[in-house]
């Protein structure tokens, strides 16, 4: 499986440049569809540096692609995402994630 940005509306403006402070709202998912992560659940999104290594590489690469108010899928085999390490107890080694995200702003 390779790494997808599957765009699920139009946003506004430019796409996120990198090295910007973005905020996203996400729900994580293994391809089983089991939710891992949710910063819904939080109430509140997700702050970093675009770019940084803050985040996995499927979302330093992913949301570069996105505008301000754009839904999408970002699909991350292992390598853009935890690889064979994984995160025990949460997220299996060598496993393909499923990452619903919106940019609520940058």
């Amino acid at each position: 499986m390779s790494f997808t940005v599957q765009k699920l509306n139009e946003g506004t403006g430019p796409t996120v440049p990198p090295g910007t402070k973005v905020k996203v709202h996400y729900t994580g998912k293994l391809t089983n569809g089991t939710v891992f992560d949710s910063s819904h659940n939080r109430g509140q999104p997700l702050e970093f540096n675009v770019g940084a290594g803050m985040v996995i590489r499927g979302w330093d690469e992913g949301i570069t692609q996105l505008q301000k108010g754009q839904k999408a899928i970002l699909t991350c085999p292992p390598d853009y995402a935890y690889g064979a390490r994984g995160i025990p107890g949460v997220i299996p080694a060598d496993a393909t994630l499923i990452f619903e995200v919106e940019v609520v702003d940058f």
